[in-house]
């Protein structure tokens, strides 16, 4: 729907760049927020939307989803993932370089920037990889990437083998600028593990993954962190050694970002349950201490972000015993559900714990966050915090379905997402013209 003049009318409004938490409406002319608090006199809005006992947010961003694309464009992959996530209130995804082929062509990239464009959707932040094909062995044209819009570099979930190709690669990037986006994941120790080292896994019989596969890999790549200076993005932090070693890290001066998946935030290595295949991850859950310490470091900023880490598999992937099962699982539709939990089981105050969603996460990517102010862009979006709901299959928008956190009861769900001073998406009709 083309609208000049939109009025979100009666919400709370949450700010977390500004530290803002108020009542109050927000006026849109075009694709800028032009009044926050009260209307300006003489505004005559085309649309108006009731807020009254909603939450009036900036856009949430995703550091970690996968879109299926390129690779399964037959399946209208691109659409379907874009709509789950402003189901879930994010309208910026960074987009990982492991599709199909690898995200290390500008052609490619600039054709998911097309196509995401085409849709008039969710934005799309494309990672390059940042080895010719993921393979470790050769670097990506990062230059090249760039100027076809990629926002950093990346090897997704695929290990670095060889230290030395790393090192030129982070040397390439400091010379230019560019942020290198990396897994914490030693090849040699993580090798065959499919489950959290630890008594459960034993009792299971599943193949561990310790977590020194975590901290060895973090010690080597702030090695080499302060050999070529490189700023670094560590993806998925796991375990509570490895927060010990990025708080130390941090404290220390290197140039480095970090976010968190939902799953390892919420959940624990004794969700698996017996066997279930929904909880096969990668990383993988681990134990209690490290769940805490992951929601400790997520509060006190150690850790930038919160990510949904999604990851969509077919159903004849992921039902089949754990061992053989796909990792991953849905998440764009849950970054915000978590992000509330998460606010009150810490007992932050929304417009601080928000932050890992927003102005914190969009800092990590290098990317100006947004905001209600007037004068900035008009990205946000309207949330119900009363609703109650469960991430069954039925109430996914996604075309993967499975998530471990679907017996959760979660909070809040997303009525309305507006990008540009646009209602790009409803959870139901919009209100009559004012």
């Amino acid at each position: 729907m083309n609208t000049t003049q939109l009025l979100i009318r009666g919400g709370r409004l949450i700010d977390p760049l500004r530290g803002l938490d108020t009542e109050g409406d927000v006026a849109i002319s075009g694709e800028r927020i032009v009044a926050v608090g009260k209307a300006p006199e003489g505004f005559t809005p085309e649309q108006t939307l009731d807020a009254r006992g909603l939450l009036v947010l900036p856009g949430l961003i995703d550091l970690c989803a996968r879109l299926g694309e390129p690779g399964y464009e037959h399946e209208g992959m691109l659409e379907t993932e874009l709509r789950a996530a402003l189901a879930g209130g994010v309208t910026r995804v960074v987009c990982s370089p492991d599709t199909d082929p690898v995200l290390d062509e500008p052609s490619l990239v600039e054709m998911l920037r097309w196509r995401a464009r085409r849709i008039k959707s969710a934005r799309v932040y494309p990672l390059g990889a940042l080895t010719k094909g993921l393979k470790g062995q050769s670097l990506s044209e990062m230059a090249e990437l760039t100027r076809a819009s990629c926002i950093g570099f990346s090897q997704a979930d695929t290990p670095m083998t060889d230290t030395k190709v790393l090192y030129s690669a982070m040397q390439y990037a400091s010379t230019f600028g560019y942020k290198v986006w990396l897994r914490a994941q030693d090849a040699s120790l993580s090798r065959g593990g499919i489950a959290a080292s630890g008594a459960y896994a034993q009792r299971l019989g599943l193949s561990g993954v310790p977590a020194m596969a975590e901290t060895v890999a973090l010690h080597t790549l702030f090695e080499l962190m302060r050999a070529t200076g490189c700023a670094v993005h560590v993806s998925k932090l796991s375990s509570a050694a490895g927060v010990a070693l990025v708080r130390q890290a941090k404290a220390e001066g290197l140039p480095l970002t970090c976010d968190v998946s939902i799953n390892n935030l919420m959940l624990t290595d004794l969700d698996i349950g017996y066997f279930d295949a929904r909880a096969r991850l990668d990383p993988p859950l681990r134990q209690s201490r490290d769940r805490d310490a992951l929601r400790a470091a997520l509060a006190d900023g150690t850790i930038d972000a919160l990510c949904s880490d999604h990851t969509p598999i077919s159903a004849d992937d992921k039902t089949q015993t754990f061992a053989d099962a796909a990792p991953g699982a849905t998440g764009l539709e849950l970054l915000l559900s978590t992000a509330l939990q998460f606010a009150a089981d810490s007992g932050l105050p929304l417009v601080k714990a928000l932050g890992c969603v927003g102005h914190r996460a969009a800092q990590a990517a290098g990317l100006p966050p947004a905001t209600l102010e007037a004068g900035a862009a008009a990205e946000l979006i309207l949330v119900d915090p009363q609703a109650r709901w469960r991430a069954l299959p039925d109430a996914l928008q996604s075309q993967s379905r499975h998530t471990p956190l679907a017996e959760q009861e979660l909070p809040g769900r997303t009525r309305h997402a507006v990008i540009d001073g646009r209602v790009v998406w409803s959870a139901q009709p919009v209100a009559a013209p004012a």
